[in-house]
């Protein structure tokens, strides 16, 4: 087979216009702009992104929570509040490939910069809303919050001790299932964009997607027609995958399959009873029998130290593995020899680390990073792109329509 070079990224020439902020949208623009978009963040000249304040940590003015999800972007800070604002949105618009926007329902409508006004300047634009329930739910004006997602949308009640109460998941995830599901849409609508010529409104919700990425916890529940309850670190159909105290720390064991059990009890527990009771053979006896397995399991793991168990699970096929901090997970040798943390330069801080792109594309990969922008930092910039003068654009800074 011949080798292909590398070429330009997926969506190099591509222009996305992003009008949203906190984490949803700009999850989904930063994947845009790793794929190689002309990502223009837009944002007010006064604060800007609200996760510009959501701190600390700080480096260099900027919150860590805003570089997380904002690098290979470009800023203007406009007042879109104004006419000659509006105006500036609508010239960007008209050269854009996707808006992106998650203003509450009817927000933009009062600027004129809804879908219908949007489109009939510029037909072939993927116009992405991102909201909380969703522009046709009767909740449609109620604002997007992660937390009462995930509490409304099921996940906490599967989440958390077996005893304890409910528990949010440690990272914004109904976000993030949004924003990367907002660019799945927003790619599959660029591609019908270039077979029909026109464009379409996405209408993209944090709801939604919470449900969906129930999966088997969500099927469970249609199927069974009961409410699946929470089993700590456990798993509802699979048996034993979870955590086990060692004799000096803790080591998660995910038995997969009823070999891979075999394996556990006859070449590391010496307990190869346990592999043929009828009680514990197949897996599904094992999930009816939950509470007798792991009343002989958890004595057997606790007795030996986890590196013990790490090398012998894995010698012997059983996944495995230890529980890292988050900062033992992105200094381990793996997160580095995959490229996943990125130091670049930074105008305040001098220099950031992020967390890198997981997307591997062979022959047209993703862009270098690039730091997240200042507020602003880019205003003259695409203002001059779009043809103004330094005068206009001095007086527009005079006014304060841009920063």
């Amino acid at each position: 087979m011949t080798d292909r070079s590398k070429t330009a990224p997926p969506l190099a020439g591509r222009r996305v216009l992003d009008l949203s902020r906190v984490l949803a949208g700009p999850w989904c623009t930063m994947v845009l702009a790793d794929l190689g978009a002309d990502v223009t963040k837009v944002e007010h000249p006064r604060g800007g992104d609200d996760t510009r304040h959501w701190g600390p940590p700080y480096t260099g003015g900027e919150s860590a929570y805003y570089l997380c999800a904002n690098r290979n972007k470009r800023s203007i800070a406009l007042d879109i509040s104004k006419p000659e604002g509006q105006a500036i949105v609508k010239a960007l618009a008209a050269q854009a490939d996707v808006l992106v926007e998650n203003y509450k329902l009817g927000g933009l409508d009062k600027y004129g910069l809804d879908y219908a006004s949007i489109a009939a300047i510029n037909p072939r634009i993927v116009y992405c809303s991102v909201s909380g329930y969703g522009r046709t739910s009767p909740i449609a004006e109620r604002p997007g919050y992660d937390y009462v997602i995930q509490a409304e949308g099921g996940l906490m009640s599967v989440t958390g001790p077996v005893d304890g109460e409910p528990m949010k998941v440690g990272v914004a995830v109904a976000d993030l299932f949004t924003g990367m599901a907002a660019a799945q849409a927003i790619l599959a609508a660029l591609i019908a964009a270039d077979r029909d010529g026109e464009g379409q409104h996405l209408d993209m919700a944090l709801y939604d997607c919470q449900l969906s990425m129930l999966a088997n916890v969500g099927s469970a529940a249609l199927v069974a027609g009961t409410e699946p309850k929470r089993y700590g670190n456990g798993h509802p159909t699979v048996v034993p995958y979870q955590l086990f105290d060692t004799s000096d720390g803790q080591v998660v064991i995910a038995v997969g399959n009823d070999g891979q059990f075999a394996a556990l009890c006859t070449r590391l527990l010496e307990r190869p009873d346990l592999a043929s009771d009828e009680c514990f053979a197949k897996n599904s006896a094992r999930v009816t029998n939950r509470a007798a397995l792991l009343a002989e399991l958890i004595p057997l793991i606790a007795q030996r130290p986890t590196e013990w168990w790490l090398e012998g699970l894995r010698s012997v096929g059983v996944p495995t593995g230890a529980v890292r901090g988050v900062g033992e997970a992105l200094a381990a040798p793996e997160t580095q020899a995959r490229g996943m943390v990125a130091s670049v330069p930074h105008p305040s801080a001098g220099e950031v680390r992020l967390v890198a792109s997981p997307l591997k594309l062979g022959r047209t990969p993703v862009v270098d990073p690039v730091a997240p922008p200042t507020l602003g930092q880019h205003s003259r910039e695409v203002l001059e792109g779009l043809g103004y003068d330094a005068a206009i654009i001095d007086r527009l800074v005079a006014d304060g329509i841009i920063g």
